[in-house]
Order: C-alpha cells, then sequence, then structure tokens
C-alpha cells in the first residue's frame, strides 16, 4: 500500500473515531432522557445502553487487542443481553476510554502495518480491513444512537445547518 494513502487512511480513521464520531456520540447520549438509555422498541431491538456496551467491546477487540496486541477479554452475547445497568454517563464514560486506547493504538501503527495479517474474532483479516470494520461498525451503530436520541428528545439533536445548500457542521463547536 502506498505510505502517503495508508497515512492518510489511518489520519481520517482516528479522525473519524476521536473527533466526529464521539462529538456526535457525546451530543446525542448528553441528550437522551435517563429513562431511554435501556429503552428497546422490541425484544429483538438494542437499547442504546445495549450499543454503548457493545461498541466498546468491539473497538476493544478489533482494535486495542487485533491490532495493538493488547489482552482483551470479550463476552459479546453479553452486550446485547444485559436490559439495564449502568447509567448514560458511566457507560459513556467507558466507551470514551476505550476510544482513548483505540487512539493510542492507532497513532502508532505505521502505514506499512496496514497489510499485515491478523487474526480477529475468527476472521483472518488485514490491519487495514480491521481498521476500516470499526470505523464503518461504530458509524452505523452511531446512527442507531442519533436515532433513538433524536426519537425519544425530538429538537435536541442537530448536526449540520444548511448554509445556502452546504451542510455546515455544528457538531464539533
Amino acid at each position: 500500500m502506498d505510505t502517503d494513502l495508508g497515512a492518510h487512511f489511518l489520519e481520517r480513521s482516528r479522525y473519524f473515531l476521536n473527533d466526529e464520531y464521539r462529538a456526535k456520540l457525546r451530543h446525542s447520549v448528553a441528550s437522551l432522557p435517563a429513562d431511554a438509555i435501556w429503552w428497546r422498541p422490541n425484544d429483538e431491538s438494542n437499547s442504546v445502553g445495549n450499543l454503548l456496551i457493545h461498541l466498546a467491546g468491539n473497538i476493544r477487540q478489533w482494535i486495542v487487542a487485533g491490532v495493538g496486541g493488547a489482552p482483551v477479554t470479550r463476552n459479546r452475547a453479553a452486550e446485547f443481553a444485559a436490559r439495564d445497568g449502568a447509567t448514560k454517563e458511566a457507560l459513556l464514560a467507558d466507551l470514551e476510554r476505550a476510544l482513548d486506547d483505540v487512539d493510542r493504538v492507532l497513532a502508532g501503527v505505521p502505514p506499512v502495518r496496514l497489510t499485515e495479517r491478523a487474526h480477529i474474532q475468527g476472521r483472518d483479516v488485514t490491519v487495514f480491513d480491521a481498521i476500516l470494520h470499526v470505523v464503518e461498525h461504530f458509524g452505523y451503530h452511531l446512527g442507531q444512537i442519533v436515532y433513538v436520541a433524536k426519537e425519544t428528545a425530538p429538537g435536541r439533536v442537530k448536526f449540520y445547518e444548511d448554509a445556502g445548500g452546504l451542510a455546515r457542521p455544528l457538531w464539533h463547536q
């Protein structure tokens, strides 16, 4: 892989996880009424609490352990089985610590490592694959959290302002 392209991929991955997604996550979770954190629309769906636990487990397994080599123990099934538990503040704080760990790992990954193989969650992947998976997976579940926040706290979640046909970001302010 071209090292300039690899460096750009790593920089953008860190940006999305550490800056844009984190800011949108903080705003969305803060907007949630306290009783909405463990709310589920039905038994087959996950609560925001489940998603916060799941995201922390996923990024630790794929990046902190899979790419960074740190030992991580994860019970993926328990992430989805929980029906109540910690407050939104405690769950968000744990995910923030996991994001900090991920950023430290990614900051130390040189572009030449992107083609290295890793065995993560029973899959044979490259380091590039693992990072891409985490970025897209995080964005997917962030979208679900944003939806619940908009549903349970109408008008409190807004990330962009129309600026003459352009979407001007509000989330970084």
